[in-house]
């Protein structure tokens, strides 16, 4: 019997901060078993992970998966490069919007959708810095807001 629902393994907080993101799709994800054992218990990092396509196939960079402890020969290289499963047409649409100026492929999450690993792939557009103030800005005064009506209640 598999397991139903989703279990988030880890957020790329990093990419909302640095990029305006203008479309999230779904991903399957090509791992070894002990990949999978270490990502149960939560040790990966999407951090400075970015997405690129060669030959019309989908693979995540600098996304590291630590080692499984009781893994010993079958661990594989932590930093190693990942097949993407997603569909040819959803690639190519994807090449043609990252050949535009300005955007790139960045994964916001992994997680587990029915026992299988999945990672959301956000097609993203650089941020400025005063963007990114100005994001800080509206979160800031949104908290603030949020607590003087909470002071009021």
């Amino acid at each position: 019997m598999e397991k139903q629902g989703t279990k988030s393994i880890a957020v790329n907080r990093k990419a909302r901060h640095d990029y305006f993101i203008e479309e999230a799709y779904e991903a399957g994800i090509s791992l070894t078993g002990t990949e999978v054992k270490s990502l149960r218990t939560g040790a990966t990092n999407l951090k400075d992970a970015y997405c690129s396509i060669k030959n019309g196939e989908l693979f995540v960079n600098g996304m590291h998966i630590s080692p499984y402890e009781k893994g010993n020969i079958f661990n594989r290289d932590p930093l190693r490069v990942r097949k993407l499963l997603m569909h040819k047409r959803e690639i190519m649409r994807l090449h043609a919007a990252v050949q535009r100026d300005g955007y790139a492929l960045i994964p916001l999450s992994l997680y587990f959708k029915n026992a299988k690993v999945k990672v959301e792939v956000g097609l993203a557009k650089g941020k400025k810095l005063y963007d990114k103030r100005e994001s800080d800005a509206e979160r800031s005064s949104k908290r603030d807001i949020d607590r003087e009506l909470k002071e009021r209640r």
